[in-house]
C-alpha cells in the first residue's frame, strides 16, 4: 500500500531517516505535506537497521516493511548518503536556502559521544557502545573500525545496550571475561529479561554470590534480599543462547562508580578505578539514586566500553547546550506540549522559527522504536499547529526546489542516492544472501554499496 493524499502545498524537510524521521514522515504525508527526507547513510532505518542486534532478522524485517511502505510514497523524496553539518556535504542553512521548506524537523538521533569526564576516558582501548554496535551491524564507516578488546573487557552501564555489547563479546569475540560495572545495585538494573537471556548462561554464579555478599549491608537498608536477588539474576542460567555455548564468563561490579582509567606502558587501559556507592532516596523521587562513599577499588582490564547513553551531535549547525538541542522553555499557550518540540536559541533567547526536533534528537537514548515512533508522531502534531499560520507553496515550486537540491549536490561531487537505488541495493543483497545460503547479507562499505547500485550487481569477492 502506497501512502497518498491531497496536497497541502507545504514542503517539509526531515533530517535523519531513522525510526523518528521515517515515522514523522508518515504522519506528515498523511497530513497532506510533501517531505524531503535527508539521510547521512545510504540505507534508511537508523537504529532500527544498525542498532538492533544483527541476528534479530525477523524483528528487523518487520520494521523494514513498515519503512518501505512509507518511503514508497510519491510524496516522500529520499536523499541518502548526504551529511548535514558545519563541516559536511551541506550546511543545514544551505539546505534550507535551497529548499525553503515550510518547516524543518531534526531527527538525526544522538550521534554525539557522551563522556563521564574522568581521567583516561579518551585513551586508545576505551570505546563507546554506539561505535561497537554500529561496527557489528556493518554501518559504514564503523564497519571498518578495529577494536582491540583484549581478554578482560569492562562495560560501564547496566541497560540493554550493555547486554548487546556483552552479547557480541561473549558469542562473537569470545573474550575471557566481561566485567559489568554499574553505579546502581542489581535491583536497579535497566536491561530486560528478553535481552539478558543471550548471556545468562555465561554469568558466573559464584562470582555473583560473592559480589552480592560484598554489598549486602548497602542492600539490606532497603530490605533487599540477597537470596531473591540472586534468583532473579540467575533465573535464565539454563536457557541456551541462539549461538550455542561460549567460554566467556560474565561478572558484575555493583554500586561502583568509575572515577579513573589507568593506562599501562603501551598506553592502553590496565585498570579501572571505581569508588563504592550507596543508594539513597531523593525527596519526592520514586527511585533510588547512587552517591559515592569515597572508598576506592581497582579492577584489572584490557579495554573499556562505555554504555552510558549518548548525546546529540554539536556539529549539526543548530544551538547545542549540555549534550542536547535546547527546546522552548516556555509553555505554548495555545497548544501545551508543543514547546517540547520547538527548537530554541538560548543565546538569542528566541524560538527558532519553523524548527523542530523529535526522537533521540529531542531526548537522547530514550526508549526504543515504539517510544520513538510515539515521540515523532507527537512532534508532527506540533508541526501541524505551526503550519496553520504558514503560507503553503505549490507542487511546481516543490519540483523546482528538488531539482536545485540535486544540482547543488552534483556540483559538490556528493554521490547521493534516492529511494529506487536503495530498493535495488536491498534486492541485490537479498539475492546474494540466497546465493550464499545465509539469512542475511550486507555490504560493509559505502563504496561497495554505491558500486553495486551503479553496476546492478555484487561482485563475487565481496
Amino acid at each position: 500500500m502506497v501512502l497518498q493524499r491531497q496536497s497541502s502545498g507545504h514542503l517539509i524537510v526531515v533530517i535523519g531517516a531513522g525510526p523518528a524521521g521515517i515515522f514523522a514522515t508518515r504522519k506528515l504525508v498523511e497530513s497532506g505535506h510533501t517531505v524531503v527526507l535527508v539521510n547521512r547513510d545510504i540505507k534508511p532505518g537508523g537504529l532500527a537497521e544498525y542498532g538492533i542486534y544483527f541476528n534479530k532478522h525477523k524483528m528487523k524485517e518487520g520494521i523494514r516493511k513498515q519503512f518501505r511502505t512509507i518511503l514508497s510514497s510519491p510524496d516522500v523524496h529520499y536523499v541518502g548518503h548526504v551529511r548535514i553539518g558545519e563541516k559536511a556535504d551541506l550546511r543545514l542553512s544551505e539546505l534550507q536556502a535551497i529548499l525553503q521548506p515550510s518547516a524543518t524537523i531534526i531527527a538525526v538521533g544522538a550521534q554525539g559521544t557522551k563522556y563521564l569526564g574522568i581521567p583516561g576516558e579518551r585513551m586508545p582501548g576505551v570505546y563507546h557502545a554506539k561505535d561497537v554496535v554500529y561496527h557489528y551491524n556493518l554501518l559504514p564507516p564503523f564497519s571498518g573500525f578495529h577494536f582491540d578488546f583484549g581478554q578482560r573487557v569492562a562495560i560501564i552501564g547496566i541497560g540493554n545496550v550493555m547486554v548487546d555489547v556483552a552479547h557480541y563479546l561473549v558469542h562473537e569475540k569470545r573474550v575471557a571475561e566481561v566485567i559489568v560495572i554499574a553505579r546502581r545495585g542489581p535491583r536497579e538494573r535497566a536491561y530486560s529479561d528478553a535481552e539478558i537471556k543471550a548471556i545468562s548462561a555465561n554469568i558466573d554464579g559464584e562470582s555473583l554470590r560473592r559480589e552480592l555478599e560484598r554489598i549486602r549491608a548497602r542492600l539490606q537498608i532497603y530490605g533487599q534480599s540477597l537470596e531473591s536477588l540472586y534468583d532473579e539474576l540467575m533465573k535464565y542460567k539454563d536457557v541456551p543462547a541462539k549461538e550455542g555455548t561460549s567460554p566467556t564468563r560474565v561478572t558484575f561490579q555493583y554500586l561502583s562508580m568509575p572515577v579513573e582509567i589507568v593506562a599501562g606502558s603501551f598506553g592502553h587501559p590496565t585498570t579501572v578505578i571505581v569508588e563504592d556507592t550507596e543508594l539513597y532516596k531523593k525527596e519526592g523521587e520514586p527511585f533510588l539514586f547512587p552517591r559515592n562513599l569515597g572508598t576506592r577499588r581497582a579492577i584489572a582490564v584490557d579495554s573499556v566500553v562505555f554504555a552510558v547513553g549518548d548525546e546529540v551531535d554539536e556539529a549539526l549547525g543548530i544551538p547545542f547546550e549540555a549534550g542536547i538541542y535546547p527546546t522552548n522553555p516556555s509553555p505554548d499557550p495555545e497548544h501545551p506540549g508543543d514547546e517540547q518540540y520547538q527548537l530554541y536559541d538560548p543565546v538569542k533567547q528566541t524560538v527558532m522559527e519553523g524548527m523542530f526536533c523529535v526522537g533521540w534528537s529531542r531526548k537522547a537514548s530514550d526508549g526504543v522504536v515504539g517510544k520513538t515512533r510515539q515521540d515523532a508522531e507527537r512532534g508532527v502534531v506540533a508541526v501541524n499547529h505551526y503550519l496553520q499560520r504558514v503560507q503553503p507553496g505549490s507542487s511546481d515550486q516543490i519540483a523546482e526546489k528538488l531539482t536545485r537540491l540535486r544540482q547543488a549536490l552534483q556540483i559538490r561531487g556528493v554521490q547521493y542516492v534516492e529511494y529506487p537505488a536503495v530498493q535495488l541495493l536491498e534486492r541485490l543483497e537479498q539475492q546474494e544472501a540466497e546465493r550464499r545460503g545465509l539469512e542475511f547479507f550486507k555490504l560493509a562499505t559505502s563504496h561497495q554499496m554505491l558500486e553495486a547500485i551503479r553496476s546492478g550487481q555484487i561482485k563475487p569477492t565481496e
